[in-house]
């Protein structure tokens, strides 16, 4: 496939990169952050668009497809993969070649990368600086840029994380982001949608100020909505009609995928082993190829984010923790249990867990910052 077929699909590339760059200012102070490293994380986020989409002429990938059949006749629309296609299709009556693509979905991804930082930074302020420095690699994790940089689901999926992660700190006044948050996720993934929609009934459900009366309506409402919700989710992820094919549905699914170099049996392993499986698999000894080593490097600082945030929570009491937590741990807990008994393919794996890890490693963070911060404050 050509890069440009026309000297204005090179000017119409340049353009889209120059609004990503414009965005910065407007983006950076939106999300507290300095402008500086807003142009650098865009910066870097861009090099590994670049790097993606080489990747994808080389070894082929969904982005070409999403390309290719966007410009023929559309299927019904409907979330998904047929939203991505009416997307691209959009975009494409601008005549933009792949490149121009890819960088519209960049900017996609940019979004979700600086509202991720932006939480991270908050929660850190008055960290050691070594935390600080964990929380900024996380930031900077080959495998976040990478996936989040390309044409397809996973740069709009991971937007609708960061922002849903952004707007959790402070929910009462940012309740119109989590709604965007959600429509952004149920546009590319309805089933992950679903479990955002269960996390923020929960959320208000189990708030401490709320009267039983407010309860009992909200819960009515959730009980709604899940009526609503559940079957059009297991429909999307090819489940019939109604729950009672699910077992047969989650065999199915942990048999996918299983020949080559990214394919475990996972359908033998204990829901603890899946979950460990998912998220921190491969390690560096299972490694295969050069992007497996680097999505296991990946691996072994989550690993050790995640014991070191377990233990301090185990430790320390009475932490003083910020943001709604009930949210965050019942959207990342239903959704890791759902992808990890779902997923037989590590390859899989690697992208679609930041569908829930960046909230995760902002909880885990979060914690250790709040340790840190007790222990200062019992210092004076």
């Amino acid at each position: 496939m050509e890069l440009f077929e026309s000297a204005w699909q090179v000017v119409s590339a340049l353009i889209v990169f120059s609004v990503g760059l414009f965005l910065v200012y407007p983006l950076s102070k939106y999300f507290v952050i300095g402008n500086k490293i807003g142009f650098f994380i865009y910066i870097y986020h861009t090099f590994f668009c670049m790097v993606y989409l080489s990747f994808v002429l080389n070894y082929g990938g969904d982005a070409l497809q999403y390309y290719r059949h966007s410009q023929n006749i559309l299927p019904d629309f409907r979330p998904g993969t047929p939203a991505i296609l009416y997307l691209v299709n959009v975009v494409n009556a601008l005549d933009l070649s792949i490149v121009g693509v890819f960088l519209c979905f960049n900017i996609f991804g940019f979004i979700g990368l600086i509202a991720f930082y932006s939480a991270l930074i908050t929660v850190t302020k008055h960290s050691s600086r070594n935390l600080r420095y964990l929380a900024l690699a996380m930031v900077f994790l080959p495998s976040v840029s990478f996936w989040s940089s390309g044409l397809g689901k996973d740069a709009i999926s991971f937007m609708a994380t960061g922002l849903a992660l952004y707007a959790a700190l402070n929910f009462n006044k940012r309740i119109v982001l989590m709604m965007v948050a959600v429509a952004l996720m149920l546009f590319v993934r309805p089933h992950i949608a679903g479990t955002m929609v269960i996390a923020i009934i929960a959320s208000i459900v189990f708030k401490k100020d709320l009267t039983l009366m407010a309860r009992t309506l909200v819960g009515a409402i959730g009980l709604v909505t899940a009526v609503v919700m559940i079957p059009f989710a297991l429909n999307y992820a090819g489940v019939e009609e109604d729950a009672s094919n699910l077992g047969r549905y989650i065999e199915k699914r942990q048999g996918y995928n299983q020949k080559g170099g990214g394919g475990v049996d996972i359908s033998s392993m204990s829901l603890p082993m899946q979950m460990f499986t998912y998220l921190v698999r491969p390690l560096p000894f299972e490694a295969r190829s050069i992007p497996q080593l680097l999505a296991s490097l990946d691996n072994i600082l989550i690993l050790y984010l995640l014991f070191v945030g377990m233990r301090t929570r185990l430790k320390v009491k009475n932490l003083q923790l910020t943001g709604n937590r009930v949210f965050m741990w019942w959207y990342v807990g239903i959704s890791w249990v759902i992808l990890s008994m779902t997923t037989a393919n590590l390859g899989i794996s690697v992208r679609q867990k930041w569908m829930f890890t960046p909230i995760l490693i902002f909880l885990l963070i979060s914690i250790i910052a709040a340790a840190q911060e007790k222990k200062r404050i019992n210092k004076y």
